[in-house]
């Protein structure tokens, strides 16, 4: 279970960092120029998406890149294709439920509650992120057996 635990952090972690100072530049910069504490809520959401799965996608085109490279095969549109589409199942409903009701409600109403933006801010992405983890480090560990095999022609 360590050596699991050790593999989700290596992939996990580092998009996370991202993540939290997207969604805190990105609700600060939409609540300056707005003044609307929605509009705060749906950028801190989408700026810490567009971080994070720019970074895991550029993980997984650069490992998939390199596991072809070593067996004598190319990195075309259709390997492109399975990156996103392992990265699509591996997050899909999880991503779905996150970014559409659960990150913006809490990213909405936690600052309010808690008087302090950016501690609301950032409290809101840690709870969402227990809502989303659990669901995404099992379709990835599904995913994984089936959905990324890059090392095939």
């Amino acid at each position: 279970m360590k050596q699991k635990i050790r593999e989700w952090l290596r992939r996990y972690l580092p998009a996370e960092v991202l993540s939290v100072v997207a969604t805190l530049v990105g609700a600060a910069v939409a609540l300056r120029v707005t003044h609307s504490p929605l509009s705060a809520a749906l950028a801190g959401t989408w700026a810490g998406n567009v971080a994070y799965f720019g970074y895991l996608l550029a993980q997984d085109v650069r490992l998939a890149y390199q596991l072809r490279q070593a067996r004598g095969l190319a990195y075309t549109r259709r390997t492109f294709g399975q990156n996103v589409r392992a990265l699509a199942v591996e997050f899909g409903l999880a991503e779905v439920a996150d970014s559409f009701l659960i990150r913006p409600a809490l990213m909405f109403y936690l600052p309010r509650w808690l008087g302090h933006f950016a501690g609301g801010i950032l409290l809101a992405k840690l709870l969402a992120d227990v809502s989303f983890y659990i669901p995404a480090i099992v379709s990835y560990e599904l995913s994984k057996k089936r959905l990324r095999k890059f090392d095939e022609p």
